[in-house]
């Protein structure tokens, strides 16, 4: 499927409403080492659009860890659940940090699926954001 150009108004009003920042790990644009991706929350292969309101922002690593994802198992439900959506959905209702600031933990089932589908507590993340409480940047303050 060709992808169209995204307009640079709705990179605007997402990088906007996003506060330049990932919507799944909250990694600020200028503590990441690459541009921050413009991730289809519903992915086109799944029926998603181009619409403004199916896209937010989300670094490299969880984008791609969330590839055309749109749900996951959660083992304490038992069910299949919807992963976060970072437009709709807000991130401290469903995560918190861990007392130390490296670990995302999951508060409700959406939280749980999500933490696991994109990765969000992988080894590389760890180490970076370890390096991120030492220099007093992380966790976010909101």
């Amino acid at each position: 499927m060709k992808r169209k150009n995204i307009p640079k108004k709705i990179k605007e009003n997402v990088r906007k409403l996003a506060n330049n920042r990932c919507g799944y790990c909250l990694a600020r644009k200028e503590l990441v080492y690459a541009d921050l991706q413009f991730d289809h929350i519903e992915p086109l292969s799944r029926g998603g659009t181009d619409a403004e309101e199916n896209f937010w922002l989300a670094c490299s690593k969880c984008n791609l860890a969330k590839s055309n994802k749109i749900d996951g198992f959660d083992l304490v439900t038992k069910t299949c659940i919807p992963l976060f959506n970072p437009r709709t959905q807000n991130w401290h209702e469903h995560f918190a940090w861990s007392s130390d600031g490296l670990y995302i933990i999951g508060k409700t089932a959406t939280g749980r699926v999500t933490v696991v589908e994109v990765k969000l507590n992988n080894d590389l993340f760890l180490e970076v954001r370890r390096n991120w409480v030492k220099a007093g940047w992380h966790p976010p303050e909101d």
